[in-house]
């Protein structure tokens, strides 16, 4: 669904992008993950028409994303890192706006847009001042309107940033039952707990290039499946293990105090690029 050949792009003297390649299948979640400056957004922005390749090439369901950018735009719904809803129109008037700038006629428009109010629990908003909504409605209002035109890929730049914990749950959940309608599904993210419970797989980018490319799980399992932190010398060092057998004979030998529990996937970051992603 996401086809993408040495990807390249350059703002002066500095490489944002250099040679990123990657595909996404249909249907399947993939997230994008790395650091700040690491070239996510403008992985984004490309892919969706809003800046320029400097060299490589990429196809959205086989339709190249300059040579032939209307069709592949069309495939394209798009959740911005910053809420970009007009505050003093309705929520009614948000998403009839997105309908008609993608050619909608009016009695399919208006069925769409109320099917997925209700979809996103919204569905008594419909005349609310979008200005009036809490965070986590207009979050919610966002991934509906980029749903308005039946796209065939998602794209998730940050979509739960400033949320509270349960917000963004509430936000996974809405995202994997988009997944489950068949919607592919293209994530960027500084929550790495949010890639690993929703990813089926996930890319590393570091410093404008591709670094590790595969299944959280396994990303995972590079390092171990237990760890414990300790405090050293004002650092925190963390030591992995394989089991939880000899996780514990280690700190049974242990006077300091540490913290026990399982590894994640930004142990795996790490481990990669010695950075967290943030």
């Amino acid at each position: 669904m996401i086809k993408v050949n040495n990807l390249k792009k350059s703002y002066k003297d500095v490489q944002a992008l250099n040679g990123v390649s990657f595909r996404v299948s249909a249907g399947e979640l993939f997230a994008y993950l790395g650091p700040n400056g690491a070239g996510k957004t403008t992985t984004v922005r490309i892919l969706t028409g809003l800046a320029k390749r400097s060299g490589g090439d990429a196809w959205i369901n086989g339709f190249h994303i300059e040579h032939e950018a209307l069709d592949a735009k069309r495939q394209c719904g798009v959740v911005p890192q910053t809420i970009n809803l007009d505050n003093e129109l309705t929520v009614f008037e948000n998403l009839t706006i997105h309908g008609l700038l993608f050619g909608m006629p009016a009695a399919k428009r208006t069925q769409k847009i109320r099917e997925l109010l209700d979809y996103v629990g919204l569905g008594d908003r419909e005349k609310t001042p979008v200005a009036r909504l809490s965070g986590g409605m207009k979050r919610r209002l966002t991934i509906a309107r980029a749903l308005v035109h039946s796209p065939r890929v998602l794209f998730l730049d940050e979509p739960t940033v400033g949320l509270d914990a349960g917000i963004r749950r509430r936000i996974w959940a809405l995202i994997k039952r988009v997944q489950k309608k068949g919607t592919t599904i293209f994530l960027t993210t500084h929550y790495i707990e949010e890639a690993e419970f929703l990813a089926q797989r996930v890319a590393f980018l570091d410093e404008g290039a591709i670094i590790a490319v595969d299944s959280p799980r396994a990303l995972m399992s590079r390092q171990g499946a237990w760890a414990i932190d300790r405090v050293v010398d004002d650092n925190v060092k963390t030591i992995y293990f394989k089991t939880k057998e000899a996780a514990r004979e280690y700190t049974a030998t242990q006077d300091e105090s540490f913290s026990f529990r399982r590894v994640n996937l930004e142990d795996a970051f790490l481990a990669l690029t010695g950075k967290k992603v943030k």
